[in-house]
């Protein structure tokens, strides 16, 4: 008969209890460098710092040093001395007594005009006669002198009639500004010779004014838009005379020339100089200012 040994039965389980021990710790110290068991700690909280910025004022100048004080002198010994600076003169003016005058800005008169410019102006019918009207103007500026600055110079506006023979038939004064210059002016009509008949064989009205000033001249005119059509007068549209109904009053357009015709008259006008063109700009800059003066643009 067979007889079982006591001790048969106990060896699986130890080891199979071995075998897991052994298996756990495996298993800790597989996972432990890679952080699964250890604990991290919490960060330090964020400390919040500020800045302060101080100004400071500016450091004063450094004044000059001090000069070193004088060697002790020697008995007997003359002091150094300084020249003295020269003294300030002033001129006292006694009150109303005469003051030096500064040089006085002068204009001499501008030349007549030569028999040529006179054929030409006499020939030229476009714009009221404006070459007659130019040349009469500076006929007359020309026998009145040099205009000297002072309470002599100034302006005066004629209204003048001319008959188809070239003879003053009348001359009004519209306005003026200086009395010496109105004089000298219609000094020099009256004196004047007879001049060229008109261009267009009427009388010719026109008003013209005289400058008598070292400042200011009458420059030649322009000639290149002379026969394009003179634009519509301005009337006011919605002017109301109380009595006729209110209808706006529209304004006519001006009139197209014959091409043809504008053409022919081109051909005839003369070849403006470069005085006209600055007396031009010159014109319109003391008038409007510098935005509406061709040199700007």
């Amino acid at each position: 008969m067979r007889r079982d040994r006591p001790c048969s039965s106990v060896q699986p389980v130890v080891g199979l209890a071995l075998s897991l021990a052994l298996h756990a710790l495996v298993f800790t110290l597989a996972f432990k460098p890679f952080g699964a068991l250890t604990v991290k700690p919490n960060p330090p909280a964020h400390e919040q710092r500020a800045t302060v910025l101080v100004i400071r004022p500016p450091e004063p100048e450094k004044s000059a040093p001090e000069p070193a004080p004088a060697a002790p002198r020697a008995e007997g010994s003359a002091l150094p001395r300084t020249p003295n600076p020269a003294p300030e003169v002033f001129a006292l003016v006694e009150p109303g007594a005469p003051v030096a005058p500064h040089e006085l800005a002068s204009l001499a008169a501008p030349p007549a005009p030569t028999a040529a410019e006179w054929a030409f102006a006499s020939t030229y019918k476009l714009k009221n006669s404006k070459a007659y009207r130019y040349t009469w103007g500076q006929q007359v500026r020309s026998m009145m002198g040099t205009a000297v600055e002072g309470p002599d110079q100034g302006m005066v506006r004629f209204r003048i009639e001319i008959a188809p023979d070239g003879s003053l038939t009348r001359l009004d004064t519209l306005w003026s500004t200086s009395a010496v210059a109105e004089r000298l002016a219609r000094q020099a009509i009256n004196s004047m010779p007879q001049w060229p008949p008109t261009p267009t064989g009427k009388p010719l009205v026109f008003e013209k004014t005289i400058s008598f000033s070292p400042f200011a001249s009458d420059g030649p005119p322009l000639y290149k838009d002379d026969c394009l059509p003179d634009p519509p007068v301005f009337s006011n549209p919605f002017a109301w005379d109380g009595t006729s109904a209110r209808t706006p009053v529209q304004a006519k357009p001006p009139d197209k020339p014959d091409p043809q015709a504008l053409e022919d008259c081109i051909k005839q006008l003369p070849q403006d100089s470069i005085e006209a063109e600055s007396a031009r700009d010159q014109r319109v800059m003391d008038q409007w200012g510098w935005g509406s003066s061709s040199v700007r643009r």
